[in-house]
């Protein structure tokens, strides 16, 4: 049996679970998340509780059922708290503002870099280092997060560009130090 997948999920006060067939529907103080999930995998409500059940031990349903668990935990907690990637932007004259509804990046190109912001997607900046991405979908917040920190990975010679605020770029060492 998964260990993750046999896991009950705890329904916090003020978030509403909502079960029709393979579609679940959960709405929360922050906003509302719907999914449609394989017919096979079992969703109960049971006292403030929900439970993902597989019909066999088949390899494809014990694929399904951890990730159909982890996908419910992540919207319960989404709606109930929410999801926040913090970016930090790194080198000389780079930066970040919003302007409008946009954000617009200026990381060492002869123009800067307009962002969209994606629907349920927040952006704040802080001293125009720090960009926080939030959002109660942890999928669209994560993948937010990666395409930004893709207009300018980190380089290993200076460390110029973004990067996670957690993240550790290994560093090499220049021609100098190959002697």
């Amino acid at each position: 049996m998964s260990r993750i997948g046999k896991m009950p999920i705890t329904i916090p006060k003020g978030v509403k679970v909502e079960l029709n067939n393979n579609n679940i529907k959960i709405s929360g103080e922050r906003g509302i998340l719907e999914r449609n999930f394989h017919p096979d995998m079992q969703v109960k409500i049971e006292e403030d509780k929900i439970f993902v059940s597989r019909p066999s031990e088949n390899k494809f349903h014990r694929s399904l059922h951890g990730l159909s668990r982890t996908l419910i935990s992540n919207m319960v907690e989404g709606v109930s708290s929410g999801f926040e990637k913090i970016l930090e932007i790194r080198g000389v004259g780079y930066r970040a503002a919003l302007e409008g509804g946009k954000m617009v990046i200026q990381i060492g190109y002869s123009h800067p870099i307009e962002v969209d912001t994606p629907k349920g997607i927040e952006f704040e900046v802080e001293k125009q280092k720090i960009i926080k991405i939030k959002g109660i979908d942890k999928q669209l917040v994560g993948e937010t997060a990666a395409k930004i920190r893709l207009l300018r990975k980190p380089e290993p010679y200076k460390g110029k560009g973004i990067r996670y605020v957690d993240e550790v770029v290994r560093r090499k060492v220049g021609k100098t130090g190959a002697k």
